[in-house]
């Protein structure tokens, strides 16, 4: 069984600029499973005597080596080193990945946090998945990733013979997350570049294979991680999630206007939480108001998906690992899931 002790001596081999890579600081984050799985994560910083490409191979090769090693892999984020000239300016806009076999991707995100946008985003994906889509969900909130929790997957992933990581599958869904890669409780403190490093590795490193669509979901605000997206990845649009007061619709403004201007469609705005069923007295009340969204949406000229209630199920169910739309078909709420994704499918369809 490889053990740290053993991996970093390993890494050690792995030279660049004279040092090694454990000694230059550059090893962020390291992962063994049990079965032999290993996977580093290392930071890098730019500069022209880096070859990219040959450092991971060079790193993946020494760690192979190690006794009882299964398979290896390395994700590279990046920063700009602190007294860098800052960077020439540049006109073009930058060139999209390239994913031949995904036709549509979706972002899902929301203006401020604690608005339910990964439970939204997970039942989303298994409705759409339902429809008998060939769906990916990509948990794109690397500071806090979710998705694995809430999907009831664990484990480490694989990498395949081509060297590109391998997603977890739950009811036909290929499933990534960087929370796969990283030990649950291990804090993401990463700067811009390193942001758009790690998006931009878990849709190209990733073997996602043919997709109606890919689902991802987005750490909450207007930041590096969203604008990333924007500029790098084909997004077909993004669905903007918010409960209905004041405060979240405003941060929900800044969502969809961060969005157009760089001219990604806005497919639909939710309302989640908008109003709670009391299971015990049966007395609905408006916790956060009600129809705040749903104003908004018409304000802004933008697509009205629907309304979640405040539900304990919902919680529950996501807490354990069984999102409402797989474990209870039947749920109101389902079919309240479900007819948002007929229309958000139906609206990328046209």
């Amino acid at each position: 069984m490889p053990t740290e002790q053993k991996i970093l001596a390993a890494l050690r081999t792995v030279l660049h600029n004279g040092q090694d890579v454990v000694e230059r600081g550059m090893v962020a984050g390291m992962t063994i499973a049990p079965e032999g799985k290993v996977s580093v994560i290392l930071q890098i910083t730019p500069d022209k005597s880096l070859d990219p490409d040959a450092l991971k191979k060079q790193t993946e090769k020494a760690i192979a080596g190690v006794g009882g090693v299964t398979s290896a892999s390395v994700i590279l984020t990046a920063h700009q080193a602190a007294h860098a000239a800052p960077p020439e300016r540049k006109s073009h806009v930058p060139q999209k990945l390239s994913l031949p076999h995904v036709k549509y991707i979706v972002a899902v995100a929301s203006g401020k946090g604690g608005v339910g946008k990964s439970t939204t985003a997970v039942n989303l994906a298994c409705a759409l998945a339902q429809k008998g889509l060939k769906v990916g969900l990509l948990d794109a909130d690397i500071y806090g990733p979710s998705i694995p929790r809430m999907m009831g997957l664990s484990g480490k992933t694989e990498t395949n013979a081509d060297k590109k990581l391998v997603p977890h599958l739950r009811e036909g869904m290929a499933v990534m997350s960087m929370g796969f890669l990283i030990d649950e409780e291990m804090p993401m403190v990463w700067r811009g570049p390193m942001v758009h490093t790690a998006i931009t590795q878990l849709f190209r490193d990733v073997e996602w294979g043919a997709r109606d669509i890919i689902v991802v979901d987005l750490p909450p605000g207007t930041g590096d991680a969203q604008l990333t997206m924007a500029q790098s990845v084909p997004l077909a649009g993004a669905v903007i999630v918010s409960t209905p007061q004041d405060i979240a619709l405003l941060d929900a403004r800044k969502g969809i206007a961060m969005f157009q201007k760089v001219d990604v469609p806005i497919l639909g705005l939710i309302e989640n939480m908008s109003y709670f069923d009391c299971p015990h007295c049966h007395t609905r009340t408006d916790i956060f108001s009600h129809g705040g969204a749903h104003a908004e949406a018409d304000k802004l000229k933008v697509l009205f998906l629907g309304e979640i209630p405040l539900d304990l199920a919902v919680r529950e169910k996501s807490d354990s690992g069984q999102p409402i739309v797989l474990s209870d078909p039947a749920s109101p709420i389902t079919a309240q899931y479900k007819a948002m994704a007929d229309q958000l499918w139906a609206s990328l369809s046209a």
